[in-house]
């Protein structure tokens, strides 16, 4: 299984787990990545940090920290 931080720019993939606990796992959820959710891979910065994702129509900026705790699938 892949992880969000895993997948290079362009690409759609579908959320299948979030592996984070706590604090983090909630940000996460209340940002609108929840299982079965579609997130577009808008761009992925030079330095890998951050992720642009395109997430329910609205657009976000995740730290590659946080995107390794979702799995997802292509």
């Amino acid at each position: 299984m892949k992880t969000l931080n895993e997948i290079p720019s362009g690409k759609t993939v579908i959320v299948k787990k979030l592996t984070g606990e706590g604090p983090v796992k909630r940000r996460i959820m209340d940002m609108g990545i929840t299982k079965s959710v579609e997130i577009f891979v808008r761009k992925v910065a030079p330095l890998g940090d951050p992720m642009e994702l395109t997430v329910r129509g609205y657009e976000l900026s995740l730290r590659k920290a946080d995107a390794q705790m979702i799995e997802v699938e292509e």
